[in-house]
């Protein structure tokens, strides 16, 4: 915690910051340790560091912050007692016009807003940042696996998302990184398509996105699978998005550019004619938040270094038709790139034959 904070002084003494205020969920728990810093701040001097919560948070505060807390109802109050003079960051992304004008006058100056301050710091995880998260990513596999042996004929999208988070939560996960995403059949053309009533049928694709949350780390990943008799157009899109995804996977090396990774996939996918029909970036950064930098896009000059740890997951949607994503997560070491997601990605079917044909 001590590194981290020194990492945070010296980015504020580049901008000739005398405090900073941390209001960004992530990054208060990421200063902190603190479980809920929804309802948390932290507030940075050059010699100090403060949790800044309220009443209902005494007991957690003192059992999970790993810098001293300050329980308070008025937070701005405290900010203006410790900041007396000289500039006071506040993160812009996170702060209100209406916040940022009440602090000003709480403080007696303007606050200096920051962008990414300390997102920027955060995307290089160091080895307890990389345990959590390998542990997540250990889970989500269990999960997913889990929410096979479930796919018996009728059984519905919503089901199985309710599957994989009831055993996420039973077998040792904090909660789930995000909505479980479960589309089939015609639905798979919805790259955020949430768990519907939709029954799952014979002959259908199904993808499941899902990533379990450990000690407030994020797992992140995809699979595509066939039930029953899938039809061969449909296997020919899996097999071209798994292409791509090995791929880009391959490429993941330290030096590569978002952008360079994000063509290798799309530029696979033009060769099977689908260019067109993989309407998203090639991946994100995964830490406290499940989509952070660096980003792996067309448009991302990110540059990728040794413990970053990043998705990477190229997909096809045809609307009217069938969807495929294949993700999986991946730390960035000094050889290349370690894979952190080991359930199978290679086609397999589950046998749901007598699965209903009508909605």
């Amino acid at each position: 915690m001590n590194a981290r904070l020194d990492r945070v002084r010296a980015a504020m003494e580049e901008r000739s910051l005398a405090a900073m205020l941390v209001t960004a969920p992530a990054n208060v728990r990421w200063l902190s340790g603190f479980g809920s810093p929804e309802d948390a701040r932290v507030l940075v001097t050059k010699h100090d560091a403060w949790l800044l919560t309220d009443a209902r948070y005494t007991v957690q505060a003192e059992e999970q912050s790993r810098i001293e807390a300050i329980i308070e109802r008025d937070w701005m109050a405290e900010v203006a007692s410790r900041v007396r003079s000289g500039p006071l960051g506040v993160e812009a992304e996170h702060m209100t016009l209406a916040t940022a004008a009440a602090l000003a006058g709480r403080a007696g100056q303007e606050p200096v807003r920051t962008e990414g301050l300390l997102t920027r710091l955060r995307r290089v995880k160091d080895e307890a940042e990389l345990d959590a998260i390998r542990r997540a990513a250990a889970l989500t596999d269990r999960a997913y696996e889990h929410a096979l042996t479930r796919v018996v004929p009728g059984v519905r999208e919503v089901e199985l998302a309710l599957a994989i988070e009831t055993f996420v939560r039973t077998n040792g996960g904090e909660a789930m990184a995000f909505d479980v995403i479960v589309a089939s059949g015609t639905r798979g053309a919805m790259p955020h398509g949430l768990a519907s009533d939709k029954p799952i049928r014979d002959g259908e694709l199904v993808t499941i996105d899902l990533g379990a949350k450990v000690d407030g780390y994020c797992a992140d990943m995809t699979r595509t699978f066939g039930v029953g008799a899938v039809p061969d157009a449909h296997r020919a899109l899996f097999e071209a998005v798994l292409e791509a995804q090995n791929a880009a996977v391959a490429a993941v090396r330290p030096g590569a550019t978002g952008k360079e990774l994000d063509a290798v996939a799309r530029d696979l996918l033009a060769r099977h004619g689908l260019a067109d029909a993989f309407a998203h970036s090639l991946g994100h950064g995964v830490g406290l938040d499940v989509h952070e930098a660096p980003r792996l896009s067309s448009a991302s000059d990110d540059v990728m270094a040794p413990g970053m740890v990043v998705t990477v997951e190229p997909g096809v949607y045809r609307a009217g038709e069938a969807g495929v994503r294949i993700e999986d997560l991946l730390i960035v070491t000094d050889e290349g790139h370690a894979v952190l997601s080991h359930a199978p990605k290679e086609w397999r079917t589950v046998d749901a034959s007598d699965a209903p044909t009508d909605a």
